[in-house]
């Protein structure tokens, strides 16, 4: 594991700073039960101010509902600490159901890590 990685024990977020961005990878199966167990360490991920989050869904196999509740809530979070998250999803599936969900203009998906990092640095560069 790289330095300055945090692995939680659930195996279901990872969370790294990278470039002065907080970048958050879900990993695995997002369902109710990872929902859960992921909160929390969603929570301490997203306590800072200011400060732009990237959450990275490349690595999910599987995601409903209730992974959609975490990316809400995470949004929520990093707004009300005047804060920007910025959301990897490479995956068509999730693509829909975030568009089912009427939530495209409150994510506005990025393909790639490394185009979301770029976009934060951009906006910071001014």
């Amino acid at each position: 594991m790289q330095q300055g990685n945090k692995a939680w024990p659930y195996g279901h977020i990872r969370s790294q700073q990278v470039s002065g961005c907080t970048v958050i990878e879900f990993h695995g199966e997002v369902d109710i039960a990872a929902a859960q167990q992921i909160m929390p360490d969603l929570d301490t991920a997203t306590a800072a101010r200011g400060r732009t989050v990237v959450i990275d869904l490349t690595p999910v196999e599987f995601f409903d509902c209730y992974g959609l509740r975490l990316l809400c809530h995470a949004e929520r979070r990093v707004r009300e600490r005047h804060g920007w998250l910025l959301l990897v999803c490479p995956h068509p599936m999730i693509l829909r159901i975030l568009h089912a969900g009427n939530l495209m203009d409150r994510f506005t998906p990025l393909a790639t890590r490394e185009e979301a990092l770029a976009l934060a640095d951009a906006e910071a560069t001014g």
